[in-house]
């Protein structure tokens, strides 16, 4: 058979149903491969970078590969943040890159460039996948395609890349006479001894424990087995970033979103805590602060994570242990037959107080929107199995803080790579992994224009993508950055940005849209905004001196955020010493 049929047969076999792609002369025979066919579709993107992030977003949603094609040379360099978005992130996910000839290709020969658009993609993108690979014989595709899905998948997932020359793509193969991959074996296992302490430090040991759920939660599919643990125990949960989607926000042992741009009170609580189980998280200084000696420091640290190198990294865990986060709560559920959640009261009272005193979800007045309040209302509108896909910037803090993400809802986001424009194509590729499912984009003037063009493709298939945007005529968390350390020098962010309106831009693909400046207009917007199935598009009115608070300076401790408490009041709701200036 054809060696481009073989690879599209065989992501078939691994479930795949859609392929991110942009055409390109390189990519010929791949392209022609997916003609016609019912049980798979490229998905024509506008451009690559929006490729591979819709890729990613594919991948998040339908728990499988997302992948994504482009051409050789600015096609394949334009995957790259995709690319480092899923390595940083963690998703499984596979680009596929069109090469030139092999007999066009330099390989060590000491020239820049021989073939047309050609580009030594692999070497470039190695220190951002699992595994990256050049085909040069047409016999190495079935195992370098089993080796490199299968490193996609397990273990730590993240991206990986083949690359393969046009003639390669054409040749042809007998599938069942060439090498496989030898799959090794996998083993990720708590001791019934560790298991037991875990047991103890948790049910006996502690009387203010916390959890932790970090992106882990999802990525090993452990949501359910986090919830039966809460169920027995009671214990109260906070999230990162990444791990927002991992827990309930009404359920009643949910807190809220710690770290730099955290909920007051859940960095609050985090910071009294004496016991905290981390759950897929690699405790990164966005989440402790950058004075990690001050995180946690009189608390135990039980830390759970695929990668070995996360553990004991930056934050000194007192059991630290290598495993997936699934097969670990279900071996701590078994072990848990009762809890005596009594002798936690005390300590969830304590929170529910901090919770009600620094809730910032407050009602405005009817000449401005406040961003949170914004999305608190918002929360009551999205539909129970809604997908909400969020930017970078301010806007992506603003819905960290204040969305109410349901049993049945997701939150998609990017963490480490954190590209802005990032939000449009997570929609379609999660759109393309649920159809039938309400997609909400929220992103701000500056992210939109980056990845705007993607709005055709969404006019071209019809996607039930529902886009907010909050506009504050600027790049306003780097204007923020620039207000309090450069003395308001707002140089690119002010000064030089403009943006354009986006009322004609959007209205000239074909979407409805509508505008709203001020508090009273909310309600009325977002019954419009969900009243059909049909793409919508909404533009918020935002001032632009408005920033995203509460935020944790550099060297301060976890509960020490700005704007700063008064110093009696910080003592008064601190179950443990505050350290004084010197960090001590």
């Amino acid at each position: 058979m054809k060696l481009s049929d073989y690879v599209i047969d065989t992501l078939v076999g691994e479930g795949v149903t859609h392929i991110f792609e942009v055409c390109g002369g390189a990519l010929a025979h791949l392209l022609d491969s997916m003609y016609e066919r019912e049980d798979i579709k490229a998905v024509s993107m506008h451009h690559e970078m929006a490729a591979a992030i819709a890729a990613e977003g594919y991948s998040r949603i339908s728990d499988n590969l997302g992948i994504a094609m482009a051409t050789s040379g600015p096609g394949a360099t334009n995957l790259i943040t995709g690319i480092g978005s899923c390595f940083f992130d963690s998703i499984p996910s596979m680009f596929i890159t069109g090469q030139v000839n092999t007999y066009e290709y330099k390989f060590d020969k000491p020239v820049r460039q021989i073939g047309f658009q050609e580009t030594d993609i692999v070497n470039i993108v190695k220190p951002i996948v699992q595994d990256a690979a050049l085909i040069v014989e047409e016999d190495q595709i079935k195992y370098l395609m089993e080796r490199l899905i299968y490193r996609a998948k397990h273990g730590r997932p993240g991206p990986v890349l083949l690359d393969i020359p046009l003639n390669i793509q054409c040749g042809e193969i007998d599938p069942e006479s060439i090498d496989s991959f030898i799959y090794p074996e996998e083993k990720y296992d708590v001791s019934d001894e560790t298991m037991g302490i875990v047991v103890d430090l948790l049910l006996n040991s502690s009387s203010r424990p916390v959890v932790l759920a970090g992106g882990g939660v999802r990525l090993s599919n452990a949501y359910h087995e986090l919830l039966k643990f809460i169920k027995k125990t009671k214990i109260p949960v906070v999230t990162s970033l990444m791990g927002i989607d991992s827990f309930p926000h009404d359920h009643e042992s949910f807190i809220g979103m710690i770290g730099t741009y955290g909920n007051r009170y859940a960095n609050l609580a985090l910071a009294n805590a004496d016991l905290v189980l981390a759950l897929g998280t690699r405790l990164d200084t966005r989440q402790t602060g950058t004075d990690t000696k001050s995180f946690l420091r009189d608390a135990k640290i039980i830390h759970v994570d695929i990668d070995p190198n996360e553990l004991n990294n930056k934050i000194k865990a007192d059991i630290p242990l290598n495993a997936d986060v699934k097969t670990f709560l279900m071996k701590l559920n078994n072990k848990i037959s009762k809890y005596n959640s009594n002798q936690i009261i005390g300590w969830k009272d304590k929170i529910k107080f901090l919770k009600n005193k620094y809730n910032s979800n407050q009602i405005t007045e009817n000449d401005s929107i406040d961003p949170n309040f914004l999305m608190s209302c918002l929360s009551d509108f999205l539909p129970d199995n809604a997908i909400v896909c969020v930017d970078v910037g301010q806007n992506q803090i603003w819905a960290a803080q204040s969305l109410e993400i349901k049993k049945n809802q997701r939150f998609l986001t990017q963490g480490g790579m954190a590209s802005i424009g990032s939000a449009l194509p997570l929609a379609i590729g999660a759109s393309f992994a649920n159809p039938d499912t309400t997609i909400v984009v929220i992103t701000g003037d500056g992210g939109f224009q980056l990845n705007i063009q993607e709005l055709q493709t969404v006019y071209h298939h019809n996607l039930p993508i529902k886009i907010v945007l909050l506009n504050n005529y600027c790049y306003g968390m780097i204007k923020q950055f620039q207000e309090q350390y450069f003395e308001c020098r707002f140089q690119s962010t002010v000064e030089g940005y403009s943006s354009p309106n986006f009322q004609d831009v959007v209205s000239a693909y074909k979407l409805q849209v509508q505008k709203i400046s001020t508090a009273i207009e909310i309600d009325d917007a977002l019954e419009t905004l969900f009243k059909d199935k049909k793409a919508n598009f909404l533009e918020v009115d935002i001032n632009p001196e408005l920033k995203a608070l509460p935020k944790l300076s550099v060297n301060k401790p976890i509960e020490d955020q700005e704007p700063l408490l008064p110093l009696e009041e910080l003592k008064s709701i601190m179950i443990i010493d505050i350290l004084d200036k010197d960090g001590e």
